[in-house]
């Protein structure tokens, strides 16, 4: 009996360890180290951030070591100049959902940091930054802290920024008849767009109401300010863009629209500026062409322009379709149908509409609507 109960305690052991065994080596140690160098930007770096678009700011740093298969994922992170991160203002994943060790943001989301810091429009403050790296449930804080020096655009801050916003003035469609000033589309937070006529040498202006006394900005050297007054060099229709969140604007000037149909490759007609935004060919025919399986009837719009206040060498965009479509549209197709989609990709056959029968070979009106309170789109009616 005493030499089955000392059987029965060794293979209990045994047991215990082969389990034990079993988990240790089921265990993923998940230990890591901290980031040590940050690469770029140099500590104490000085940046003054851009409107453009394109504009960015790249981060860099060495990987951490893992003692184990696997990679950690990195968080990049903002504070103020004397903050400890433990409450950091703003914090991103590193490019690739984290996994790369580093990270490109832009100037326009660097100037929101910056902002939110408290330095204000065209000042000049200090941020610091740093890396956390994180594997399973740990995160370790990198060794090091750099500062960076930012000098933000010439934005405005929030309570500044209009929420509409009209063009007006002499050189203006509406002329200075305030109750006539040419809405703008607002495209995003901050951001407005217009197609509008103006007149050369005349000033205008923009406005955050037509009534009452509402604030008033102008434009000068690319950026938006507020008060005064702004000319154009030439008469014209202008794509006009504001961003107030940068300070930054473009004048674009539109030297034609027409309507490009796609059997033939070609422009069949140009549809004239009629006004507030709305593009128009009156009494023009569409014939399709016959092909061995049918009638061809697929179309877009071609619009030209000249950036730079239409100082720079003219470009050729395409007006195509915001919602993809193979199939020709009925008087019961929804509004959708026609939503426009401005392209650089120019193409014969891609992004197309196509005519309802009832057009073909049948003169019509052709319009394009560029305006503020609702989607821009077009129309083709009898």
């Amino acid at each position: 009996m005493k030499t089955i109960s000392n059987q029965l305690i060794i293979v209990s052991a045994l047991i215990l360890a082969f389990t034990s065994c079993k988990e240790e080596m089921g265990k993923i140690n998940d230990r890591l180290s901290a980031v040590e160098v940050l690469i770029e930007p140099a500590d104490a770096k000085s940046v003054v951030l851009l409107p453009e678009p394109t504009a960015t700011l790249y981060f860099e740093w060495e990987p951490c070591k893992v003692e184990d298969s696997g990679t950690a994922l990195y968080q990049i992170v903002f504070d103020k100049a004397d903050g400890n991160f433990s409450n950091p203002v703003y914090v991103t994943n590193s490019d690739n959902n984290g996994y790369r060790n580093y990270v490109t943001i832009t100037h326009k989301q660097m100037n929101k940091i910056a902002k939110t810091m408290g330095i204000g429009p065209s000042a000049t403050g200090t941020l610091k930054w740093t890396v956390f790296s994180t594997k399973g449930l740990q995160s370790m804080k990198a060794t090091r802290e750099n500062t960076i020096a930012i000098t933000r655009l010439a934005g405005f801050d929030d309570e500044d920024i209009p929420i509409d916003l009209f063009v007006t003035g002499e050189a203006s469609e509406g002329g200075t008849d305030l109750s006539k000033a040419h809405k703008m589309k607002a495209i995003a937070a901050g951001e407005f767009e217009v197609y509008t006529k103006l007149s050369a040498g005349k000033p205008f202006y923009f406005v955050s109401d037509t009534k009452g006394s509402p604030a008033q900005f102008s434009t000068a050297g690319g950026l938006v300010m507020k008060d005064g007054t702004a000319t154009v060099a030439a008469d014209g229709v202008y794509r006009i863009k504001l961003d107030f969140t940068t300070g930054a604007c473009t004048y674009t000037l539109v030297t034609r629209i027409g309507l490009f149909f796609s059997p033939d490759n070609k422009i069949l007609f140009d549809l004239p500026y009629a006004g507030y935004g709305v593009f128009q060919a009156k009494n023009q025919t569409v014939t399709f062409k016959q092909e061995s399986w049918g009638r061809d009837e697929r179309y877009k719009f071609r619009m030209f322009m000249k950036e730079n206040g239409g100082a720079d060498a003219e470009k050729e965009l395409e007006w195509a379709t915001l919602n993809p479509t193979d199939a020709r549209p009925t008087a019961s197709s929804p509004p959708s149908y026609y939503y426009l989609n401005l392209i650089d990709n120019l193409t014969q056959w891609d992004n197309k509409w196509k005519l309802m029968g009832d057009f073909d070979d049948v003169p019509a009106t052709y319009t394009i609507y560029l305006q503020a309170d609702q989607p821009y789109t077009h129309s083709i009616a009898k």
